[in-house]
């Protein structure tokens, strides 16, 4: 059969089929009578990639075999005929998946010592639900944990025909997150009082303050230069007297005055 006449078959089969179909598996479409090989196929498939070029479809191989599928560039347009909203995973769901890709088999013990906290049941059961990892075997240790790999339904679902088409991990590092990205503003001076090293230096410091409040409190209560002071009796001092300098001469003015009217009472008596 001649490649031009092969070529609407494999399209339709491809157009037709649910999933990615191999090589062998279109082959099956023919029968002996037909002639149609493997190289046949390949060269038609070839035939049709090349007439995708311009157009809104591409013929891209995968890991379970080739497809059509819409391109990357005109995929936003596409997307509004679904109406339902894509699914969106847990930052730690992908960085699990992403160490089971780049890592398997790998345990979970191994996926939880690298990130540093506790993988959840549920992120492994959504993983296994959406048939991205399974389990390739246990690790002959105590207690035989589980290895963890991908599957084919993990390439088909990223376009990937095999995990060399992976990107390297340099190149991951230097993509940017624009949710995790943010302005560093830089923040308004603030002056800091100049502390003395020395605690010592602190505490006379301390004092020496304490000291000049003490003395400024006392010049305002009695400040000089101020009139007559009052005393306890309520008379005022008279100018140019002194005060006492102990408690026997504070104390003597009180005794001349108590003889005094002990002299008067005994002359009214006479």
């Amino acid at each position: 059969m001649q490649i031009e006449q092969l070529k609407p078959i494999v399209e339709a089969a491809l157009l037709a089929a649910s999933q990615p179909m191999t090589v062998a598996q279109i082959g099956d479409l023919f029968g002996e009578t037909d002639e149609v090989g493997h190289e046949q196929i390949a060269r038609a498939l070839e035939a049709l990639a090349a007439d995708c070029a311009g157009r809104g479809v591409e013929l891209k191989e995968v890991a379970s075999g080739f497809r059509y599928q819409v391109r990357q560039e005109v995929h936003p347009w596409v997307s509004r005929m679904w109406t339902e909203k894509p699914s969106r995973y847990s930052r730690a769901l992908l960085e699990t998946l992403a160490l089971i890709a780049y890592r398997q088999p790998i345990t979970r013990p191994e996926i939880e010592q690298i990130r540093g906290v506790v993988v959840s049941s549920n992120i492994i059961k959504t993983l296994e639900e959406r048939e991205w990892i399974r389990v390739v075997g246990h690790r002959d240790v105590p207690g035989r944990p589980a290895l963890f790999g991908t599957t084919r339904a993990f390439l088909d679902y990223f376009s990937l025909k095999s995990l060399d088409q992976l990107p390297p991990l340099s190149e991951i590092r230097d993509m940017e997150d624009p949710q995790m990205g943010f302005e560093q503003t830089p923040l308004p001076a603030r002056i800091i009082k100049d502390l003395p090293i020395d605690p010592d230096e602190a505490e006379d410091a301390e004092t020496a303050a304490e000291e000049h409040e003490d003395t400024r409190a006392g010049t305002d209560e009695a400040p000089a230069g101020s009139g007559p002071v009052a005393d306890t009796t309520g008379h005022a001092a008279e100018p140019g007297a002194t005060e006492p300098s102990t408690a026997d001469e504070a104390a003597a003015p009180a005794d001349v005055e108590d003889d005094a009217t002990a002299q008067n009472s005994q002359e009214q008596r006479a």
